[in-house]
């Protein structure tokens, strides 16, 4: 077995709507990337990760840097670890109601141009390739990964916060949930 921590990306400077599809961090958000550098390279050595994956986005990359400079290691790129798609049907202005109807529901049921249950599957798939790993990615796809693990049919699990480290054991593939990151006070919604 090989330890896997998956971090949410740290605040970012914009949200859901604006027009910077891909934000940065905020000011807030840097420093939540320091910090969760700080906690990683606190671990003791045998369940540190020694390798930084991020998915793809600016917020992700940003926040795994700090982490990725420090160990001496580059951040890798993996899109399988990044956002949930998108319907083409939608729109950045109706993007954020796509996601709260799909919050709600099951994975089955997410309406779109892609089986999200295999979505999730995918997301779930990736990470568990990469024990020893950081995994740096987003909200609705760390909720796959423990709704994989879990076997638990729910879009949304918990509201993992910015910079929270959810902890997962990867065996022959699998995922097994160790401990869920710190909740978000409020709701992303």
């Amino acid at each position: 077995m090989a330890r896997v921590h998956m971090i949410r990306h740290g605040k970012p400077a914009s949200t859901w709507g604006d027009a910077d599809e891909d934000p940065g961090l905020d000011e807030t958000g840097k420093a939540q990337a320091r910090a969760v550098a700080d906690a990683l390279l606190a671990l003791p050595e045998t369940e540190r990760p020694t390798r930084v994956i991020s998915s793809p986005l600016k917020r992700c990359r940003e926040t795994a840097a700090p982490f990725a400079a420090a160990l001496g290691v580059p951040v890798e790129i993996d899109p399988r670890v990044g956002e949930i798609p998108t319907p083409s049907s939608q729109t950045a202005e109706t993007r954020p109601a796509w996601l709260r109807a799909a919050f709600t529901g099951l994975w089955k049921e997410i309406e779109g141009d892609l089986d999200y249950d295999q979505w999730r599957r995918s997301v779930a798939a990736a990470v568990a390739s990469y024990g020893g790993a950081a995994v740096f990615s987003h909200y609705v796809a760390i909720n796959a990964a423990v709704s994989t693990a879990l076997e638990d049919d729910r879009v949304m699990g918990f509201r993992p916060d910015h910079t929270s480290i959810t902890r997962f054991e990867a065996r022959d593939g699998v995922l097994e949930l160790v401990e869920k990151g710190r909740e978000a006070a409020t709701q992303v919604l």
